[in-house]
């Protein structure tokens, strides 16, 4: 009773389970028979397998045919298991040699004419075949995804007889084309910006520690454009990194684009999008839009406009950098390390402080009240952007460019990862207190002010990191007292939370 072994990778989640497909060929009524939980897709594969196989010019074998895919405890869904089953058939007859699949793994669809086809979530079948020691085998409209991961060896094929023939020793299969070098992008320059000399000051301070930062003023003053500006002067992606951004893309579908790997993602959901949308979900659980900005930006553009619910199932990925998805069958865990961005406007008519204004105190306590006070303790920074002065949009010279003050940043982040191995933002007890000491007059100076701004612990926290990154960008060893004031200068939703009494 011959049994061919050969190796696939179900998709689920990140990580990619190690998937053995058995094919046993044996005497008795021809039947096709598929076990170990696949779902619909899975299920259709015995008729796709048997036209590619028939098509392609091979005697499909009437026997009784069991294919089982072990663990027979994780569900199975998609179309990837076609390539292997058809594989591990011929295997069975001995029309390919066992010996030839041992190094290899196989991932595509069968068109019923024996082509490839493409399946997707290619990246994470890389990483795992890499980290295997193993090839990797693809349909040719896999190959560009696929080939992200420089450390991987893949080969791609357009049919089924390509394979046949190469595992027979009788053709050789091809490579698909190199990863092309890490682009400096197409990130709007900070230098468009005119004016706002303090929120390009916070937009700087941001990037260096990884803080997370709202923007609110009234519309039409910059505060979308100063957000867009944030990927532009944050340094690229290391290689980990860029695989795990582009990892996710792959799992969600939605295929990296070569040009475009190592360069930190930059999310702006609609502010109607549904908190699965945001986080991810669904009944086969895929990532949202904090997986997909995942090492990079998440920009939340007219803040209270968002479902209250919605925003509240941030917070804790905030603070873990990780989401967790579970379901009756399955559960999958993505990563959501993003830097949260936000802007809003701080009344409902968008006036608020200017004599255009037309919304009652206690009409803007309603509109602000959507945000609930644990949520506002995750910005570190939020900052005011008013109207400019007359004159400055057409009179008014740009400021620094994005690569100067990318320079910057580099710098206090270096600072930063020297000295204790991650950024700023990140800086949480014992840690906190180690490498954000300060002298007597100045832990009372903060500890003051605190109190009379009515802040929280958390807020008081985040200021520590805060002014760390300011004296970074100075590169300065020890946080001074013009670095906490500075700090403190960044609370500027507090302030106006005060002038409304709430």
């Amino acid at each position: 009773m011959p049994i061919a072994r050969l190796f696939s990778r179900a998709l689920l989640g990140i990580d990619a389970p190690l998937i053995t497909i058995e094919v046993d060929l044996a005497p008795g009524l021809p039947c096709f028979t598929l076990v170990g939980l696949p779902e619909a897709s899975v299920r259709e594969a015995r008729e796709r397998v048997r036209s590619a196989l028939l098509n392609a010019g091979f005697e499909f074998p009437a026997r009784r045919i069991t294919v089982n895919l072990a663990p027979a405890d994780l569900p199975k869904e998609g179309g990837r298991f076609d390539l292997p089953i058809a594989l591990g058939i011929l295997a069975a007859q001995e029309l390919i040699p066992p010996a030839a699949l041992e190094q290899w793994e196989f991932a595509a669809e069968l068109a019923l004419d024996g082509s490839l086809r493409a399946v997707g979530g290619t990246i994470p079948l890389a990483l795992a075949a890499s980290k295997a020691g193993r090839q990797l085998l693809l349909a040719i409209d896999d190959g560009a995804e696929a080939a992200l991961v420089t450390s991987a060896r893949v080969a791609v094929a357009d049919q089924l007889l390509q394979v046949v023939a190469a595992l027979n020793g009788q053709d050789c299969l091809a490579r698909p084309a190199p990863r092309p070098p890490v682009s400096g992008g197409d990130s709007p320059d900070l230098a468009d910006v005119r004016g706002q000399p303090q929120a390009r000051r916070a937009l700087e301070v941001a990037a260096a520690g990884n803080h997370n930062l709202l923007f609110f003023g009234p519309p039409g003053t910059g505060k979308t454009l100063l957000a867009s500006r944030l990927p532009g002067i944050l340094p690229p992606l290391d290689e980990e990194a860029a695989l795990a951004s582009a990892a996710i893309y792959s799992v969600s579908g939605q295929p990296l684009p070569p040009e475009r790997f190592g360069l930190r993602p930059y999310r702006s959901p609609h502010h109607s999008c549904s908190a699965v949308a945001l986080v991810g979900g669904g009944s086969i659980p895929k990532p949202g839009e904090i997986s997909l900005a995942h090492e990079g930006i998440l920009f939340l553009d007219e803040l209270t406009e968002f479902d209250r619910k919605v925003l509240e199932v941030l917070r804790e990925p905030l603070e873990s950098g990780k989401v967790t998805i579970s379901r009756a069958a399955r559960q999958a865990e993505f990563p959501a390390r993003f830097q949260l961005v936000a802007a809003l406007n701080p009344s409902p008519c968008g006036h608020f402080g200017t004599a255009q204004m037309r919304s009652s105190p206690e009409q803007i306590r309603r509109y602000l009240g959507k945000l609930s006070g644990p949520f506002l303790d995750r910005f570190d920074l939020t900052v005011e952007v008013p109207r400019l002065p007359p004159g400055v949009l057409t009179t008014g010279e740009g400021g620094e460019d994005s690569a100067t003050v990318r320079q910057r940043v580099v710098a206090a982040r270096q600072r930063a990862e020297q000295r204790q191995g991650h950024s700023n933002a990140a800086l949480h007890g014992r840690a906190l207190q180690r490498h954000c000491q300060l002298q007597t007059a100045d832990s009372l100076f903060l500890e003051h002010a605190v109190e009379r701004m009515g802040l929280s612990a958390r807020a008081h926290h985040r200021l520590l990191r805060v002014a760390r990154t300011i004296a970074d960008l100075a590169a300065s060893a020890e946080i001074q007292r013009h670095h906490l004031a500075e700090a403190l200068g960044y609370r500027g939703f507090d302030r106006l939370l005060a002038r409304l009494g709430g």
